[in-house]
């Protein structure tokens, strides 16, 4: 009788899906969305990273840290303009208001499935 594992199969989890297409909006917006150099920065770095933790979240559905991480990541792209100074830049502010209210609300609903692959994960050892 095989092992019944965890039932999280790895490159499907939608949320994941969501945080990829978000860090590459982020980034890709910096061509057409006015920007100052803080703004270009915090727009390409925090969108690689956000790429980054969503491939991360794919390859390894079980990992908790790799949701937490969308759900910081949205975070600081949301306070990015205040901190960085470039709410006057209207539209790099909205990208990344929008972008990271979004990464966090995409980290919060794939929180309940990776907490279910990561039992799944820690009770076969």
């Amino acid at each position: 009788m095989a092992e019944s594992g965890s039932t999280a199969k790895p490159w499907v989890r939608w949320q994941d899906w969501v945080g990829v297409v978000l860090g590459a909006y982020l980034i890709i917006g910096t061509l057409w969305t006015p920007t100052s150099g803080s703004a270009l920065s915090a727009m390409i770095v925090l969108g690689a990273l956000l790429v980054i933790a969503s491939v991360w979240s794919l390859a390894m559905p079980g990992s908790m840290t790799s949701e937490y991480s969308h759900m910081l990541i949205g975070v600081l792209l949301f306070i990015s303009p205040w901190v960085l100074g470039y709410t006057a830049h209207m539209g790099a502010s909205w990208t990344s208001w929008i972008v990271g209210v979004l990464a966090v609300i995409a980290g919060a609903a794939a929180l309940p499935e990776a907490n279910a692959a990561h039992r799944g994960i820690a009770g076969q050892h």
